[in-house]
């Protein structure tokens, strides 16, 4: 693999584990997030002034991960008082808060940034493979939250709150965890990030990224882990393969989303579900017949 192989691939990594993330919100728990960059930023910021301080790297993203959980469980006490389009202000407001704070503390780096963020101290090919390491833990512990009792507690919030207190189901902390879990997930691609691109700006973390994640969660299937990884992979390569359409990505993304929620609610899962089902109907319909 080239340069440009190992990068891209090991961008897919990180977008992975940030869409994974926003999956444990809105797509377990029914939470809207319209602010998970902010939380993605909280990371990278985090992990680029405890590295340049001369921590080593793994303590960086440590102190990423633990800094956005923190905060996200402090934004998930929010989620308590507020629902559905006001829960999506809210989170909103909160992308637009840590915007307005990195942009003008200079201390933070203000409009320039923060350059010369320290190597990780491992070469291209190995940072890749520790970037799909982590993404293939992820995967595994939301395909475990997904299938134990607290996924079925987080199912329940998601389709009726009111109903899910009825059963003994502990709604407020459901709410918590799932924001502490998916804002940690996004602390820790944030400060991979950092340490992967070596510098970092507002822009990277403002409302089109918080879309973007938002459009891979929503084309992938609103809750599906395998449909958000597929997704993930197709919209971040996408504007790389099709150099003539990356200024209109943001276009792009509108329409899928337009697309996705108009004709398949439930994006590429349910697209395959549906295909599964009919094929296995046609199946019967030809046994019955024979």
């Amino acid at each position: 693999m080239g340069i440009y192989e190992i990068s891209l691939a090991t961008l897919v990594g990180i977008n992975i584990i940030l869409a994974l993330g926003l999956n444990m919100i809105s797509g377990f728990c029914g939470q809207i997030s319209l602010g998970h960059a902010a939380f993605y930023g909280i990371g990278a910021y985090t992990a680029a002034f405890m590295a340049k301080a001369g921590a080593p790297f793994p303590a960086a993203v440590l102190a990423g991960m633990v800094l956005a959980g923190l905060v996200g469980l402090a934004v998930g006490l929010t989620s308590l008082r507020v629902r559905h389009d006001f829960l999506a202000i809210t989170t909103m407001g909160v992308g637009f808060l840590f915007l307005g704070v990195v942009r003008q503390q200079e201390i933070l780096g203000g409009e320039l940034g923060v350059s010369g963020i320290p190597s990780p101290g491992l070469e291209k090919t190995g940072y890749m493979v520790l970037v799909l390491i982590l993404a293939a833990f992820f995967t595994a512990f939301s395909l475990w939250i997904k299938r134990s009792w607290m996924g079925f507690a987080f199912e329940a919030v998601a389709d009726d709150e009111d109903t899910a207190r009825v059963l003994t189901v502990d709604v407020a902390a459901c709410k918590l965890t799932a924001f502490a879990m998916g804002t940690a997930m996004a602390g820790v691609a944030g400060g991979l990030y950092a340490s992967f691109a070596r510098f970092i700006m507002p822009d990277d973390f403002g409302f089109i990224t918080s879309i973007t994640v938002l459009s891979m969660v929503a084309v992938g299937g609103i809750g599906s882990v395998f449909g958000v990884i597929i997704s993930t992979v197709i919209l971040t390569l996408m504007p790389e393969f099709f150099r003539f359409i990356s200024d209109y990505k943001l276009l792009l993304y509108g329409a899928l989303l337009f697309g996705v929620m108009r004709f398949a609610p439930e994006g590429l899962a349910g697209f395959t579900r549906a295909v599964r089902k009919a094929g296995i109907r046609s199946a019967g319909k030809k046994e019955a017949a024979g």
